[in-house]
């Protein structure tokens, strides 16, 4: 699978996913670090990546773009603001998120539970 990490998350996340055999890249990496969550979202969009993120604001430009991709996963609440337990998390729970994520969802981690959403977001 491919991510691209968001400013939002620690380097050590993408680092973690590339060590663990994914295609994995921070915004840092190829110069994002400053972007907006719209050149990010479009960046994600055009590589097939699924963005990994805390920041909420992902979901309203798929939202506004009415989009089945990119997939984003949010890390949300006390329990995983670490990089090492986000990494760990997200590993974990991988195998059964494959499917939601290649066919568009946003998938949330927080406060000791999974939501996934599959895309696009009605906006009703």
């Amino acid at each position: 699978m491919r991510f691209l990490v968001d400013n939002a998350l620690s380097p050590q996340v993408a680092d973690g996913l590339r060590h663990a055999g994914h295609d994995a890249i921070h915004v840092r990496d190829i110069g994002l670090a400053s972007a907006t969550d719209a050149d990010i979202f479009q960046r994600a969009l055009s590589e097939d990546r699924v963005i990994v993120s805390a920041d909420t604001d992902f979901g309203a430009l798929l939202a506004m773009h009415e989009s089945r991709k990119p997939s984003v996963v949010l890390f949300r609440g006390e329990t995983t603001r670490w990089p090492l337990k986000q990494l760990a998390v997200l590993l974990l729970n991988l195998p059964y998120l494959t499917q939601p994520l290649e066919s568009g969802s946003v998938v949330i981690f927080g406060n000791g539970r999974i939501r996934i959403h599959g895309l696009p977001i009605d906006r009703a």
